[in-house]
């Protein structure tokens, strides 16, 4: 697990304990760190991303994907990429190509529909009633298949199964024949802003197992994140079903 002591800090520093504890007293509270209640250990905080994505969607410049997307991307040969919560839109920042071809076009810097990508609901099924209404008010609920959820209605019922099963599978709602499951990640405060997600052809996944298998590499990418960034509770609320249904 990664994260630092307050002790750590002041060897890496050189700060005096009383005035570096004053100092991340104050980073912690306009949202730059926050800092684990299980093992007192300092993480990068919300604040700290917002403006690393708010760069991400001015220049196109990519986070470096971290270990486990690398390493979901490697075991399944498909395309992971990891989107995070900015204000009201869900970006996506980080990118590993798939070794199989997709018609799904993803990039760095693209914002996710909240009410059509899986990315996006297993972000917002672990945000407050009011923040999920803000999000889809701020932009058009698109029909983009016959599939897609398009109303607020429909979108808030949805949610209410993500957070029933602790990840998110999005079939021919946002592109056609394209098959996704995303599964969200915790900070070490519990909040849920980022999600890791798994996007294939469709035709890859009409087997029931070839789905399970995706759905658990997406659960475990998710859950090693969430350990990385000082996450210690239980990732998914649910266990894997044995054929995870389709969304909408």
């Amino acid at each position: 697990m990664r994260g630092l002591s307050l002790q750590q800090l002041h060897e890496e520093l050189g700060i005096p304990i009383g005035s570096l504890h004053r100092v991340m007293a104050a980073l912690v509270e306009e949202r730059y760190v926050t800092r684990s209640p299980s093992n007192r250990r300092y993480f990068l905080g919300p604040a700290f991303t917002e403006l690393s994505t708010m760069a991400i969607a001015s220049q196109g410049t990519a986070v470096s994907p971290p270990r486990p997307m690398r390493d979901a991307a490697r075991e399944c040969g498909e395309t992971v990429f990891l989107t995070e919560l900015t204000g009201t839109r869900l970006l996506c920042v980080a990118l590993v190509e798939g070794v199989h071809p997709l018609r799904l076009f993803v990039r760095v810097g693209q914002v996710m529909p909240p009410h059509a990508a899986a990315s996006a609901r297993s972000i917002l099924a672990y945000q407050t009633p009011e923040t999920v209404a803000t999000v889809l008010r701020a932009q058009e609920l698109t029909a983009y298949t016959a599939d897609t959820p398009h109303t607020e209605e429909q979108v808030t019922a949805h949610l209410a199964q993500v957070r029933m099963q602790g990840f998110d599978v999005c079939e021919n709602e946002l592109d056609d024949d394209v098959w996704a499951v995303s599964a969200p990640v915790f900070r070490s405060t519990g909040q849920a802003t980022s999600s890791i997600t798994l996007a294939a052809a469709g035709q890859r996944m009409r087997d029931p197992l070839a789905r399970t298998s995706a759905t658990e590499t997406a659960l475990r990418a998710a859950r090693a994140l969430s350990m990385e960034q000082g996450y210690a509770g239980a990732t998914s609320p649910a266990r894997t079903r044995s054929s995870p249904e389709p969304a909408g």
